[in-house]
């Protein structure tokens, strides 16, 4: 699989490596209890910040099982926005797709075009032949990006999480190389 040139450039954005100076930024978005509502685990404390925040810095995207984690900061006002993260599934052509924004970011289609950028490098450059998305099905701010891009529903898994105390039911959208083609075409 070919190595991902960094940075990616879309209209208004650009999508990096983290780095040492994205912690503040970082802790500020990961702390908040509504960026962790709809995560398996609850918001970071400022050492969390800091492991994950080097661990994303350090990622490597050369095997399976590897994530590609990925800054999001704005062209025209330099400061991380938040995180695109791709992730090589088991299984060889298949790779799951999230997305973290700060609140000052939301509803203003940062997410979408992020992840239109992705998707187009992992289908056009890294040949990946399916892309999906996992939500907790309340998420549906979430669920719109997905059907933005053109993924299409497959499976709504009925409260097969556990966490934060309470059972949530699981959404999982995806899109192949071919629905991909076809949606950006239309």
């Amino acid at each position: 699989m070919p190595e991902i040139e960094l940075p990616i450039l879309t209209e208004r954005l650009i999508l990096r490596r983290f780095e040492a100076r994205d912690l503040e930024r970082f802790h500020a978005y990961q702390s908040l209890p509504e960026t962790a509502r709809f995560l398996l685990r609850p918001e970071l404390t400022m050492t969390q910040s800091m492991e994950v925040l080097g661990r994303y810095a350090n990622s490597q995207f050369k095997h399976e099982g590897d994530w590609a984690c990925l800054a999001i900061e704005r062209r025209d006002r330099p400061g991380l926005m938040g995180e695109i993260v791709l992730k090589w599934l088991e299984g060889s052509g298949q790779a799951e797709l999230g997305w973290i924004l700060h609140p000052e970011g939301r509803g203003q289609g940062f997410a979408t075009e992020a992840a239109e950028a992705v998707m187009k490098l992992a289908f056009d450059q890294l040949h990946f032949h399916r892309i999906d998305a996992k939500l907790d099905a309340l998420n549906t701010g979430s669920a719109g990006i997905c059907q933005r891009l053109g993924m299409r529903l497959e499976a709504t898994l009925v409260d097969n999480w556990h966490y934060k105390g309470a059972w949530a039911s699981e959404n999982i959208y995806a899109i192949l190389d071919s629905e991909w083609r076809a949606h950006r075409q239309a």
